[in-house]
């Protein structure tokens, strides 16, 4: 279904480590407003989705979420890469390093992990695309928050790529919507079906 292209969306090349920003963009890659939890949220939605552009849309943003999850771990991979435990503790990543090392999981910035209380999937359509477009317009705040926090070119640049990627996903999540809403209102014609017997 998907071919996969190894290289990233956008190219993360950071020269300084620093493990207090890893610490805040971490939240991107496992919190409540994160990638990951984005992509599940949209890849289960588009099944009760009314129309086959609805599926495509949720199908096509939730995959490109996986793609901004990869993006923001690298991140956190090249922030945090070979720093010395002392200097992970004295930057407040001292209870992640005990658990984790250098490894990339998924929690917030405040330390709580993923949960997949996160993510919501009602199977009302409008209801779900209300939800996304919710979703988006906090991880742009996220985003928003963290370039503000940054004072790494190398950092800012993927961190104001990704924001940009949200404002996108908003606008087609918003054209998702009127589709929906189009043919939801649309006068039902029913055919009889027959019963389990044929008849």
């Amino acid at each position: 279904m998907w071919i996969y292209d190894k290289k990233l969306e956008y190219p993360v090349k950071i020269k300084t480590r620093n493990p207090r920003m890893a610490k805040y963009i971490i939240t991107q890659y496992g919190g409540p407003d994160g990638e990951l939890a984005a992509s599940l949220r949209y890849l289960s939605q588009r099944f009760s989705m009314p129309t086959k552009e609805a599926k495509a849309i949720l199908n096509d943003i939730g995959t490109e979420e996986l793609a901004h999850l990869e993006i923001v771990g690298t991140m956190v991979h090249q922030l945090t890469q070979g720093v010395p435990a002392e200097i992970m503790e004295r930057e407040g990543l001292g209870d992640y390093y005990s658990d984790h090392d250098h490894a990339v999981y998924p929690l917030s910035a405040a330390g709580n992990p993923f949960t997949a209380a996160y993510i919501q999937s009602k199977g009302d359509p409008i209801a779900d695309l209300y939800e996304d477009l919710a979703a988006e317009q906090k991880a742009r705040a996220t985003y928003e928050n963290l370039i503000n926090l940054a004072d790494d070119p190398d950092v800012i640049d993927p961190l104001r790529f990704l924001r940009e990627r949200e404002i996108v996903h908003f606008q087609r999540f918003g054209e998702a919507l009127r589709i929906v809403q189009d043919r939801l209102a649309q006068k039902a014609f029913y055919v009889k079906k027959p019963d389990f017997m044929g008849k």
